[in-house]
């Protein structure tokens, strides 16, 4: 039964997910890209400040603030920017459909910086993985998206950020983490609005409610994605993180009025099922090491 909670929480927590990137997309019509950086992270982090401090949890403890945090807040601000910056440009659909490919970069890192494992058959589905990315942005095609490499930014970026989560330690609270990531959104929108010499717009009428929906649907999506992790086996959920690939389409047809043709859904198509296979593949290796363990215990 946890399981079965935790299933329905992730997929919760990806249309929350996928709300948010719709409202995004429609602020970024009125708003600069910093401004919006600078509202989701002053409302967020706030929210989260707020969360930690009534629980009895320090935001400012000096072992919540090691280089390692510094580097994952950094990561933070950068995969916000790159993927904000990508919604205001490019199809929804576009920048879902690419984005999926987050997983298969963490693998790749872990391999490559981490000096994890990883066999011919987990590079065989990352490689075909990005086939499937290149088959999304088309670089040298006539319908070659160049702003869709912002996602890919932001893939990296997240992989990044993912990894070193790893490194951080277990007594630091996941709340003050987030804060710390929102906060960073602050910096990375304030830099962005100097750089471009753009003016912060003041909201009006109906706005303030997007932006509201807004912080609303990223701190639930959060939240839900926490909870499910700790009531339901990650074996059990992860697969159901694709059905953000699913509403953002859903999304992009009806309120967008967009049309991904046959190249982006394969191309859709390959990513997730060499995700899947990729996972499922780390979940073997780790059953199989588990039982090689108590063979020789």
């Amino acid at each position: 039964m946890n399981n079965l909670n935790g299933i329905l929480l992730v997929i919760a927590a990806m249309a929350a997910f996928t709300a948010e990137d719709a409202l995004i997309k429609h602020l970024s019509e009125w708003f600069p890209t910093g401004q919006i950086l600078v509202i989701l992270g002053i409302g967020a982090s706030a929210i989260f400040a707020v969360m930690a401090l009534a629980r009895g949890q320090k935001l400012w403890a000096r072992r919540a603030w090691t280089p390692a945090l510094w580097l994952r807040a950094l990561a933070e601000a950068v995969s916000a920017t790159t993927f904000v910056t990508a919604l205001s440009l490019v199809d929804i659909s576009v920048v879902a459909a690419v984005f999926q490919a987050t997983p298969l970069a963490i693998t790749a890192g872990a391999a490559l910086f981490f000096g994890e494992q990883v066999g011919w058959r987990r590079w065989s589905a990352i490689a075909i993985g990005f086939v499937g990315v290149l088959m999304i942005i088309r670089p040298g095609l006539d319908g070659f998206e160049p702003n869709a490499l912002f996602v890919l930014l932001t893939v990296a970026a997240v992989a990044f950020r993912d990894l070193i989560t790893r490194r951080i330690p277990g007594d630091v609270s996941s709340l003050v983490v987030s804060f710390q990531g929102f906060a960073s959104l602050i910096l990375a929108g304030g830099l962005l609005l100097w750089l471009q010499g753009t003016d912060m717009v003041h909201p009006e009428g109906s706005q303030f409610l997007l932006i509201a929906g807004t912080l609303l649907f990223s701190v639930t999506g959060y939240y839900a994605i926490v909870q499910a992790m700790r009531m339901a086996d990650a074996s059990a959920v992860q697969p159901f993180r694709y059905t953000r690939l699913v509403f953002s389409l859903i999304a992009g047809v009806l309120v967008f009025g967009e049309r991904p043709d046959a190249l982006t859904l394969t191309g859709a198509a390959l990513i997730i099922g060499t995700g899947l296979y990729t996972f499922l593949r780390e979940r073997h290796l780790a059953r199989k090491a588990r039982r090689a363990a108590r063979a020789a215990a």
